[in-house]
């Protein structure tokens, strides 16, 4: 029997993979990587601002490069038997669009201009519209952000474009819509990028617009315009319905087949958020966690409606009807900033480096960071250990409170930098057991936690830790590209190999390379530690 693959796409904040995979097994057959090459180079970008935007070229360009990167490493037969493509992005990464849809920095006038860009899921510019979005929910008789744990991210498309048309009246003739960075991709793909047409996917619009099936789509303009007329630019320019992942939008485009070196026609399948995707690859279903665990964390769960009885949980930062799998409810939770505050402690530690030769620094820097955890593992923990929080980037779930800030408390001076690096460990563990313990208080059933991304198959320390905090078992996801195989079941589905994405899922998911058993004795002790935490929260 001929043998058959999909090509699953990863689209990261720095780069693009693209994973080939086998579609009866979900075997990794080869992969490619190709970084944003604008946004390599720092473009577009003032962190001092919390302002992240990309090219539209940069992901056209790097998609391009990988793809034919990885089929040309899987050989010609493979390429010739690729039967769908399926995709997965950060969100919410919005564009502003002209009456086509395409992405205002393609036309030659907005060529170089931030706000005609991407604008990247961890840009913060737009904290004043979130606001006002908020303020006008809880005044209204809809309360739109009810399934977003009562509070709209200034993440999030409504508030970024908003402060985008602000910011820059220049922008406001050429614009007629807004596309998700999820939703343009397929678009490209099959040739339909106009904003009337364009499929809009399920996970991005109910996670990161508003989108519900109650209220009939997107919330009713006049909502919006209570905040701002400058929405009405949008009037009758959206959309009302969405398509789950997995559902086949297209067929691949003459003109993309020829630059990517497919078969015109395949399947495309609709995409999905990243650390949605990355579930699906890791092999999520009701009763399982999936914690994507690197600079930040995405905690995706899933549901059956019929055993919430229509509850929604509070503080959770998003649940929609199949934006993860079509049929179950989908929770998203997260913590703003996770692996990013031990790199912020390493580049706190590096300070000194820069008064010794440039050639001697690296090795120092890299040792940095095992080092810590070489030796913060060695130390008993107490009762009477420091105590940190985790919000150095705000706090996401639960309770989203972006203005909150990171706290270390209880340094003495004989704490030296391995007891501060176990602390904000600790700290990271504690913000993932209090999400934890809110899908417990809100009846979402987690029996089983599946772990994904780059920190657990680099720390063991930092695994050990969150296993003794929630005292729960943790696998460990075998791919390294959990993402990107998720995208790759998207497209073997959207293809008609499988009848669904659970039957996909079956045969494709990943595999578990080991688990972390937690420690009666240490978790005692960091019931203590987590109930200082927990005070710390309440105290704001």
């Amino acid at each position: 029997m001929k043998k058959e693959y999909v090509i699953g796409l990863d689209f990261g904040t720095d780069s693009v993979r693209s994973l080939v995979a086998d579609v009866c097994t979900g075997e990794e057959i080869a992969s490619a990587t190709a970084a944003y090459p604008r946004w390599a180079e720092g473009k577009y970008c003032d962190p001092s601002q919390n302002m992240y935007r990309q090219h539209p070229s940069d992901y056209i360009e790097a998609m391009e490069k990988c793809i034919r990167e990885s089929i040309a490493v899987a050989g010609d037969e493979v390429a010739g038997n690729i039967i769908g493509i399926g995709y997965d992005t950060t969100a919410s990464t919005p564009v502003l669009t002209d009456k086509e849809g395409t992405p205002l920095a393609l036309l030659p006038e907005f060529s170089e201009d931030p706000d005609a860009m991407f604008i990247l899921w961890k840009d913060h510019t737009a904290i004043r519209e979130a606001d006002e979005i908020n303020d006008a929910a809880h005044d209204g008789p809809t309360d739109y952000t009810v399934c977003s744990g009562g509070s709209y991210s200034c993440e999030w498309v409504w508030a970024k474009v908003l402060h985008c048309l602000r910011h820059n009246p220049g922008l406001r003739g050429r614009v007629w819509s807004w596309a998700e960075h999820c939703d343009w991709i397929g678009g490209v793909l099959t040739g339909n990028t106009a904003p009337e047409t364009m499929f809009r996917g399920r996970c991005t619009a109910g996670h990161k617009a508003m989108w519900n099936a109650a209220w009939g789509g997107l919330p009713d303009m006049g909502f919006f315009k209570k905040t701002d007329e400058l929405y009405s630019i949008f009037e009758g320019h959206l959309f009302t319905e969405t398509v789950t992942a997995g559902h086949k939008i297209g067929g691949l485009t003459e003109e993309w087949a020829g630059r990517l070196g497919l078969k015109p026609g395949i399947a495309v399948a609709m995409g999905a958020i990243d650390c949605h995707a990355g579930a699906v690859g890791a092999g999520i279903r009701p009763g399982v966690l999936v914690k994507v665990i690197g600079t930040s964390t995405c905690d995706i769960a899933v549901a059956d409606p019929g055993c919430t009885g229509g509850r929604i949980a509070k503080g959770i930062c998003g649940q929609v009807d199949g934006s993860v799998i079509p049929g179950l409810i989908g929770y998203e939770a997260g913590q703003s900033a996770f692996g990013d505050i031990y790199a912020w402690f390493r580049k706190l530690m590096e300070w000194p480096l820069g008064m010794i030769p440039e050639k001697d620094r690296k090795a120092v820097s890299d040792n940095i960071l095992p080092m810590l955890n070489r030796q913060a593992s060695a130390l008993e923990v107490t009762e009477n250990d420091p105590i940190a929080s985790d919000w150095f980037n705000g706090k996401r779930t639960p309770d989203l409170d972006p203005n909150r800030r990171g706290t270390i408390c209880g340094l003495t001076l004989s704490i030296g930098a391995p007891g501060i690096f176990k602390a904000l460990v600790e700290a990271t563990a504690f913000g993932a057991r209090a999400i934890d313990e809110r899908f417990a208080e809100e009846g979402v059933r987690i029996d089983e936690i599946i772990a994904v991304g780059g920190i657990p198959k680099k720390s063991p320390y930092v695994m050990q830790v969150l296993s003794d905090v929630l005292g729960k078992e943790i696998k460990v996801a075998d791919s390294g590209q959990a993402c990107a195989l998720g995208s790759a079941i998207f497209a073997a589905a959207a293809a008609g190999k499988y009848k669904d994405i659970p039957a996909a899922q079956k045969a494709m998911k990943s595999g578990c390379s080991g688990i972390y058993y937690p420690d009666a004795g240490r978790k005692k002790v960091y019931d203590t530690l987590y109930a200082k935490y927990s005070r710390l929260d309440r105290e704001g």
